[in-house]
């Protein structure tokens, strides 16, 4: 996938695009992609994504900032594996904020990005305060020389998918949920750091993790089964979220992995786990055997869901 850099001209009726901020790349989104990929090998031109290198929410007059479900990097693969020719992420910014719809059309998608037609979701609205209806946006194609076309609605099983409505589903640990309306695990990314060594000690060593980005969501406490991508290799593992109540008197969030089969030493490496479910909260123990028996308890559950998984 091309990469447009977001100075770039583009000359008029170049390509068959969408606008939008595309957090996660769901089924809702997938819907709407496969209609410009549709339309562009129609026509014979190239399929594009508008998006923003930062949230809108970031700028505008809000209380609520969003925790992401993609990092940028993240997202531009997610669009290059589903088969999307080109990208480019706008800068938003006051700016930006300020364009009427009518300008933004102008200015963005005819003049600098090259765009012939432009599909909008159903309930998709842009320019300053969203003043500007879908028939705003037809008129003004009209005059400027740009199709749109409205997308239908797209549902999953009677439900509406959005960014949000995935985001409050990881926010209850409802990972396989939000797995499947994704069409992928969630997974979070970082470095794995020097830990106490009490996990090696009770026979359960874990990779502690230092996330790369903090605007990503993260899961509620509570225990996981996990895939582990590590290189290019993909491990099973059961990863724990929360304070080590058992272990440690601190309140510090921990974020720990035990790779199921592993024996390796991988500080300072970049890692990845992918969410496959959720087994259980945080619990404290009134003694150390009691953690043990409950991890083997788990590790069996951990590798039954990474079985299951595999199966589907």
């Amino acid at each position: 996938m091309k990469r447009i850099d977001p100075s770039a001209t583009i000359p008029q009726g170049t390509y068959i695009a969408t606008v939008g901020f595309f957090d996660g790349v769901h089924l809702g989104h997938r819907y709407l992609l496969n209609l410009v990929k549709n339309e562009a090998v129609k026509l014979g031109k190239k399929s594009l994504v508008i998006s923003f290198e930062n949230h809108p929410k970031t700028i505008l007059p809000t209380n609520y900032v969003p925790a992401l479900l993609t990092n940028n990097e993240e997202k531009m693969a997610l669009l290059a594996d589903f088969g999307i020719d080109a990208c480019v992420l706008l800068p938003f910014n006051k700016q930006m904020a300020n364009l009427s719809a009518y300008d933004f059309i102008k200015q963005h998608l005819v003049k600098q990005m090259g765009v012939h037609t432009l599909f909008i979701g159903y309930d998709n609205r842009f320019g300053k305060n969203r003043q500007e209806t879908m028939a705003d946006y037809m008129v003004y194609a009209q005059e400027l020389g740009l199709r749109i076309i409205e997308a239908s609605p797209f549902l999953h099983k009677g439900v509406h998918i959005s960014s949000s409505v995935i985001r409050k589903l990881i926010e209850k640990g409802q990972m396989d949920a939000a797995a499947e309306l994704l069409s992928y695990p969630y997974q979070i990314e970082g470095t794995v750091v020097n830990g106490q060594h009490i996990g090696k000690r009770i026979g359960f060593p874990t990779a502690n993790i230092v996330r790369n980005v903090t605007n990503k969501i993260l899961p509620p406490h509570g225990v996981y089964a996990v895939e582990v991508l590590l290189h290019t290799t993909v491990y099973g593992g059961m990863l724990n979220i929360g304070v080590r109540p058992t272990l440690s008197d601190t309140k510090t969030t921990s974020i720990e992995v035990h790779i199921l089969d592993f024996n390796q030493t991988i500080y300072n490496e970049q890692i990845a786990v992918r969410f496959i479910g959720r087994m259980r909260d945080e619990i404290s123990f009134t003694c150390v055997d009691e953690l043990i028996a409950q991890l083997d308890r788990d590790k069996q559950h951990a590798i039954a869901l990474l079985e299951k998984n595999r199966a589907v």
